[in-house]
């Protein structure tokens, strides 16, 4: 897998969609973990609902989620960090299918 630099920050928020551009959440939490001197990634946390709520536009919100494609409302997934692919940063993109994912 190719090495390249990816600014973390501007990931959160991020929408993801699956491998037929069907968008699945946005980027809510990074994980990773600090091993000897590096951080290594470890997992992404995409939740559709979750940062919706904390902004109180909860109603107006489930109308823009169905619109863009989004019909199951459940906590959220934990993608690996391998199975997410971020050669375009803008555009972050599931390398599997949702079911192959662990929900939280």
């Amino acid at each position: 897998m190719a090495n390249y630099d990816v600014d973390l920050e501007l990931l959160l928020g991020k929408p993801v969609v699956d491998p037929t551009d069907t968008p699945v959440g946005v980027i809510e939490e990074i994980r990773a973990e600090k091993q000897g001197g590096e951080w290594v990634m470890q997992a992404y946390l995409i939740d559709s609902i979750t940062m919706l709520e904390r902004l109180s536009i909860w109603t107006s919100s489930l109308e823009i989620l169905h619109l863009m494609g989004v019909h199951e409302i459940h906590g959220g997934y934990i993608i690996p960090w391998e199975k997410l692919d971020l050669t375009d940063p803008e555009k972050p993109r599931l390398l599997c299918t949702l079911n192959k994912l662990q929900k939280y």
